[in-house]
């Protein structure tokens, strides 16, 4: 998928699945891609990879037609920068709490005026050896870098429209089983209480023109997510293995 193209699809209102994962490996990307989905989040916040393989997971996911995007272990500008710098298209941050966390991600990955960023002649811009000049990119990578703050904190939750307000986001991630663990509620993610959390975080990003995205095990779960103003319905690499081997031993031993 070219830069800018799941951005676009978003703000069409378009529904798109994902897969959260720490998986690093190029040819698994390649094959995920070639499934159906349509972005690829390298989950480098509990898994171990670093920018380094974040490079590899970036060419695979171009050669399957994925956009790429990443949620680093926090709000660490540097670290954030090298995911971009390696071709990153999107932060997915967790452990946000207030408005101070939300403009610094938004600091941390624009270029100025809306940010901070640092530019270098990396692989994301082409090493600025290419017909694009500077200028250009600069523009183009605020226009279409994606910031998906998680809402995964009960502070995060009650100033849930105050996030929102924040420019230069695109939606929100609600993290269910930490949402759930930070409520008190250590049982799981299926609870009324995260349900109704969920349509919160919607009415609020719909106020201001946002995406909102969680966690769909199931199709029968994204397909009730959607109807309810979701847009990005993601899985995971292991429950899809999961459903597989288990829809394949369901038929080879019924």
């Amino acid at each position: 998928m070219a830069r800018g193209v799941l951005k676009d699809r978003l703000r069409a209102g378009e529904v798109v699945h994902g897969l959260l994962s720490p998986n690093v490996e190029m040819d698994l990307v390649e094959t995920l891609g070639s499934l159906g989905f349509d972005l690829y989040i390298l989950d480098a916040e509990h898994g171990t990879a670093g920018p380094r393989e974040a490079a590899g997971v970036v060419r695979a996911c171009e050669a399957a037609g994925l956009a790429p995007l990443v949620r680093p272990r926090g709000l660490d500008a540097k670290l954030i920068l090298q995911f971009l710098d390696a071709g990153m298209t999107g932060i997915m941050l967790p452990g946000v709490r207030g408005t101070d966390d939300v403009q610094k991600l938004v600091e941390a990955v624009k270029y100025p005026p809306q940010g901070f960023r640092g530019l270098a002649a990396m692989r994301a811009n082409g090493f600025l050896v290419g017909p694009e000049k500077q200028d250009e990119w600069v523009a183009r990578a605020n226009r279409e870098t994606i910031l998906l703050p998680q809402i995964e904190t009960p502070e995060a939750l009650a100033r849930v429209d105050e996030l929102a307000a924040v420019p230069g986001i695109d939606g929100f991630i609600v993290g269910p089983r930490d949402l759930a663990l930070a409520l008190g509620l250590p049982s799981g993610p299926a609870l009324p209480e995260i349900e109704s959390a969920i349509d919160r975080v919607v009415g609020a990003a719909k106020r201001h023109g946002l995406s909102v995205g969680t966690v769909a095990p199931t199709g029968a779960r994204a397909k009730d997510l959607a109807a309810r103003g979701l847009s990005i319905l993601l899985h995971s690499v292991t429950a899809l293995l999961k459903t597989g081997a288990e829809a394949y031993f369901r038929a080879a031993r019924g």
